[in-house]
């Protein structure tokens, strides 16, 4: 789905229409987190999510977590339920499935660790740690109550901070803001905008920036495409990297990608003779078939000041 506009502008007729819906919601929320303090399963588990739909640097935060862990001698697997897949698991992920089977983001983040697919998050956790995990990252798994939670990160994109202030579906968020940050032990601002209400919550700073590859990409007469929560930072961040931007295409988070449009994009590129680039998560939608004609855009999370993060974690594992 596509953000509406009102969830990032001041309060309006749509959101104040949605008010009964929006109190649906809330009464949802509050007995899913009511149900009881969840299950440990004997190695720590920290939980990487956030209190909006949409992206806002959850997985470069997952891979930055990863490799923290890593350079702790610990052998780190995560745990995801696998939107847009139909698989419900406990399963390993491995690079011979498809993004409709478990996701792209499984897909993406099995590169830096062993990623398992589950519905069920307890047996998931279960089966990771059966396979050695010695400590578990949650991804997206801020609002389930299944775990139990050593560390929970709060990730927040500081450009749209938590939208208008409402729940959906009047607003983006998945809950209200003060009973997330009450539960939360870092929240993480990624991006140079003003923070957002951070309730006394720890706070580390990051900024999403592309991977130095070597790529010469001042000049490359390029056509972009993606399917993630803000397709347009995408856009700009090629601009920045001095693309000549022939056009851009955005779609749905997640949405999968039909032969047609493919074609489409193939054959616009080629009438253009530009590039087609995208996200590594949406590289793990595409076809084979497809992938050739594609460059990737890989981006990586630079903790600009990681001291609240460090902090936790050395809390955990001293």
């Amino acid at each position: 789905m596509k953000a509406p506009h009102f969830w990032y502008a001041r309060p309006g007729w749509q959101a104040l229409a949605l008010r009964p819906l929006e109190a649906l919601w809330r009464v949802g929320a509050k007995r899913r987190q009511a149900r009881g303090r969840g299950e440990a399963v004997g190695v720590p588990v920290i939980c990487v999510g956030n209190l909006t739909v949409g992206g806002t640097g959850k997985s470069p935060t997952v891979i930055a977590l990863i490799e923290r862990l890593q350079a702790r001698n610990l052998t780190p697997h995560i745990l995801s339920r696998g939107y847009g897949g139909t698989q419900t698991g406990p399963i390993r992920v491995t690079q011979d499935m498809t993004a409709d089977e478990v996701g792209d983001e499984p897909l993406m983040l099995d590169a830096f660790a062993p990623v398992w697919v589950a519905r069920d998050r307890v047996a998931g956790a279960r089966a990771a740690c059966a396979a050695g995990a010695d400590a578990l990252i949650l991804d997206d798994g801020f609002q389930d109550p299944a775990l139990i939670k050593d560390i929970s990160i709060l990730v927040v994109d500081t450009q749209t901070g938590f939208g208008n202030g409402r729940v959906l579906p009047a607003g983006p968020l998945r809950e209200p803001v003060a009973e997330g940050l009450s539960r939360a032990d870092v929240m993480l601002a990624i991006g140079a905008g003003t923070l957002p209400d951070t309730r006394g919550v720890p706070v580390a700073r990051g900024e999403i920036l592309p991977l130095q590859t070597g790529m010469p990409w001042q000049g490359m007469r390029v056509i972009a495409f993606a399917g993630i929560g803000r397709p347009e930072k995408v856009f700009a961040t090629l601009s920045e990297l001095g693309v000549d931007l022939i056009a851009s295409h955005a779609f749905g988070d997640h949405e999968p990608y039909s032969k047609t449009v493919l074609n489409r994009l193939l054959h616009e590129a080629q009438g253009e003779n530009a590039r087609l680039v995208t996200t590594e998560k949406d590289i793990a939608r595409l076809p084979d078939w497809f992938r050739p004609h594609v460059m990737p855009l890989p981006v990586r999370l630079s903790l600009t000041d990681a001291k609240a993060v460090d902090d936790a974690l050395d809390a955990l594992f001293s």
